[in-house]
C-alpha cells in the first residue's frame, strides 16, 4: 500500500470513530466525551534501549459513566531515520466513579489499545517500512484544572516491547 493510501485509511479509520465525539449529548450521568494532545518518551528493548520521543492524540467516547473507547494516533521519532506510527482504539477504566455528574479531581484510570502499527527505517540508501498489529495497556491519572480542561499523564507497555511514558492536556467536549 502507498504512504497516501495508507495515510487516507488511517484519517478514515480515525474519523468514522472519532464521529460520535461530537455527536454525543450530555444530558445523562456519562461524562462527555474528550480529546487528548500528549508527548513524552518511549524505549524499545533491542540488544540495548532504543530511546524515542513520543507526539500523540486521542479521543475518548464514554459508554457508561467508567467505560470510554476512541481512537488515538501516536508519531514516535528514534535514532536517525527510525519512526513508528500507532493507530490503535482504545479501551479505557476510569478506576473512580463520577459524583454529581462530575469527574474526581482526581481521576486515576486504567488503559488497553489494540490497532496498527507502522515501522520505517533507513539502512544504508534503501527505506524499509513494516505494518502490523499492535497493542498496548497500562494507567495513568487526569488531574482535573478546570470544568473543562485537565492534565494528564500515563505509562503503557506496547507491541514490539516498548514502554512509553507521556504527559499532556485534555479538554471536555461539555457544553
Amino acid at each position: 500500500m502507498s504512504n497516501r493510501a495508507y495515510f487516507g485509511a488511517i484519517l478514515a479509520v480515525a474519523l468514522l470513530v472519532a464521529a460520535p465525539v461530537f455527536a454525543q449529548s450530555t444530558g445523562n450521568t456519562r461524562p462527555p466525551a474528550a480529546i487528548e494532545a500528549f508527548a513524552g518518551h518511549a524505549g524499545f528493548a533491542d540488544d540495548a534501549l532504543i530511546e524515542h520521543s513520543v507526539f500523540g492524540a486521542s479521543a475518548r467516547v464514554y459508554a457508561t459513566p467508567r467505560i470510554a473507547f476512541g481512537p488515538e494516533l501516536v508519531y514516535m521519532k528514534g535514532p536517525r531515520s527510525d519512526r513508528d506510527l500507532f493507530l490503535t482504539g482504545n479501551l479505557t477504566f476510569d478506576l473512580l466513579s463520577p459524583r454529581q455528574g462530575r469527574p474526581p479531581r482526581v481521576s486515576p484510570f486504567l488503559v488497553a489499545g489494540g490497532g496498527f502499527f507502522r515501522h520505517t527505517d533507513r539502512f544504508g540508501t534503501a527505506s524499509f517500512s513494516n505494518v502490523e498489529g499492535a497493542f498496548t495497556g497500562g494507567g495513568g491519572a487526569r488531574v482535573w484544572i478546570t470544568d473543562r480542561a485537565y492534565a494528564v499523564a500515563d505509562f503503557r507497555i506496547g507491541w514490539e516491547l516498548h514502554y512509553r511514558i507521556t504527559g499532556g492536556v485534555g479538554i471536555s467536549l461539555a457544553r
